[in-house]
């Protein structure tokens, strides 16, 4: 009993102190020098792609695939918007830009480059289609 008492009392400030929201609709988020604003949330199922999947053809945007960068597919977003994806299963998450068009199973939400699926990212390679959140980035501009 008195263990989970001392685990309350140490989880508490962290459970009352957060002015701002470090996930959801109005949380800020450094990435490199860049502030972004979470503008919209979607919940839903993420998958992986790679080279081999898409054919090795250009993305929507014209960019080259490639397997190991930082970019994802999403039905409607704009290309070049930044995404905060998080593993509902494990509550890793990284920074993706959307450079291309999917996924087209339906009940998915997004797919990301299948290096992001490793372990040392979002941790789901071995699973395929997980839970995930995809928090939909603004930049804050800088007030002078």
């Amino acid at each position: 009993m008195r263990p989970l008492i001392y685990l309350t009392i140490l989880m508490l400030p962290l459970l009352v102190s957060c002015a701002t929201p470090t996930s959801g609709k109005g949380a800020e988020v450094h990435f490199g020098n860049c502030k972004y604003r979470v503008v919209e949330v979607e919940s839903g199922k993420m998958s992986w792609y790679s080279v081999k999947t898409n054919f090795g053809t250009a993305t929507a945007s014209g960019e080259k695939f490639t397997n190991h960068g930082y970019t994802a597919a999403h039905k409607k977003l704009k290309m070049g918007t930044r995404v905060r994806i998080t593993n509902l299963e494990n509550g890793k998450s990284k920074i993706l830009r959307i450079n291309d068009r999917g996924p087209y199973k339906p009940g998915r939400i997004i797919d990301v480059s299948v290096g992001m699926s490793h372990g040392s990212h979002l941790d789901f390679h071995h699973n395929g289609v997980v839970k995930c959140l995809v928090e939909v980035l603004e930049p804050v501009e800088a007030k002078s």
